[in-house]
């Protein structure tokens, strides 16, 4: 456990590459900061994207260091906001509107994002850091759409992507395009069908807000977790208690069903949680898939198998699936390909935690080929096996 700070520990509240920082980086000029914006506006737009450079400064403004928000009356509105964004995250869907009119509690939404990655930061779970960035990313994607066009594109300015006004649209850099359309693999969101004018893709104004999305869902992933103190842990004991209750009773849902000839109860864990998250109808990333494709194949299922497990995602396109499998498998290309090595899916953020199994291999397959060789103790799965 990481020693206490000294006082003031600042709630940056910015995420991004690097070293992580703990003093607020100062306002970048732009529509937000460029002049006199009257306090009431500022704060609103602050409070609705909480990610921004300009809501750390402003926090910085006010003179909040971390000991009074965890225990002070006057900031409980703030902790039980960032609680509820967690929760959030877990329960059920976002709410675009949750956003507050009056400056009190404007003021109280915007602390309560700093004090969310906290609680996040805490658990550090894998699962629920993608949970809340996403949620996050879902929820700004639905304000920026009342929002005018000058915040859309300070707010992307800061992600950092190259987004730019033209013509009652936007255009972006095709670097940018295919840096966060990586994991979009429909017809609509390949490069060589979209307009590209010197070195730019034209985007109507809500295929450049779902890009928007995929940008700041990965800025607020790479931000965390954050370090957390003892302190930390003390004042928010309960809470944290009660989110990992429900982080664990979410997870315990996650119980992957049979598929065919292959053994589930020899699923390596990170295979057997992403094939549960499917048969849940999570949104698996992309390596994800790409892995448990090639895992599925190698250890014997066929493609049209394959497919069917596929066959209920959120996002599911069943001609770009199809493609896809057959390309993994080396059906329609010249490489049949092997699942990524345990480092590999371990740096992708997608291995839930070594078993006593993982602890000697370095690969999901050699994990399914031993565990073949050996007797399950009573009542012990994939999922549980320490």
């Amino acid at each position: 456990m990481i020693r206490s700070y000294k006082r003031p520990w600042r709630l940056a509240s910015a995420g991004g590459r690097g070293p992580r920082k703990r003093t607020f980086a100062h306002p970048a000029r732009g529509v937000l900061c460029g002049g006199r914006v009257p306090a009431g506006v500022e704060l609103g737009v602050l409070a609705k994207y909480p990610f921004l450079r300009e809501a750390s400064a402003y926090i910085q403004s006010e003179g909040v260091p971390l000991e009074e928000v965890l225990g002070d009356p006057a900031y409980a509105r703030a902790r039980a906001a960032g609680k509820a964004r967690v929760l959030e995250a877990l329960e059920r869907g976002p709410e675009p509107n949750r956003v507050a009119v009056a400056p009190a509690d404007q003021l109280s939404q915007l602390l309560a994002y700093p004090v969310a990655r906290i609680l996040v930061s805490a658990l550090e779970d894998t699962y629920l850091i993608r949970r809340f960035a996403l949620r996050e990313a879902i929820v700004a994607e639905a304000l920026l759409k009342d929002d005018s066009d000058d915040v859309v594109v300070h707010l992307a300015a800061q992600l950092p992507m190259d987004l730019r006004r033209e013509d009652g649209g936007f255009r972006l850099h095709f670097s940018d395009f295919l840096r966060f359309t990586s994991t979009m693999r429909e017809t609509p969101w390949k490069l060589i069908n979209q307009r590209v004018e010197r070195g730019f893709v034209r985007l109507r104004r809500d295929k450049a807000l779902r890009v928007l999305r995929n940008a700041i869902q990965r800025h607020i992933e790479q931000g965390l977790p954050l370090p957390v103190n003892d302190e930390i842990w003390s004042a928010f004991r309960t809470d944290l208690r009660e989110i990992r209750g429900l982080l664990d009773a979410k997870k315990a849902t996650f119980k992957a069903e049979d598929i065919g000839k292959v053994s589930i109860t020899r699923f390596p864990p990170c295979m057997y949680n992403l094939l549960a998250q499917i048969q849940n109808h999570e949104n698996v990333p992309h390596m994800g898939r790409f892995a448990i494709v090639a895992f599925l194949h190698h250890i014997g299922l066929g493609n049209e198998e394959i497919f069917r497990v596929f066959g209920d995602v959120p996002d599911f396109a069943a001609d770009v699936t199809k493609y896809q499998i057959d390309h993994i498998t080396g059906t329609s290309s010249p490489t049949e390909y092997t699942p990524p090595e345990c480092s590999t899916m371990k740096s992708y953020g997608i291995c839930p935690g070594p078993d006593r199994i993982c602890l000697s291999i370095r690969h999901p397959l050699s994990y399914y080929r031993l565990k073949g060789r050996e007797t399950r103790p009573r009542r012990e799965s994939p999922a549980t096996a320490v």
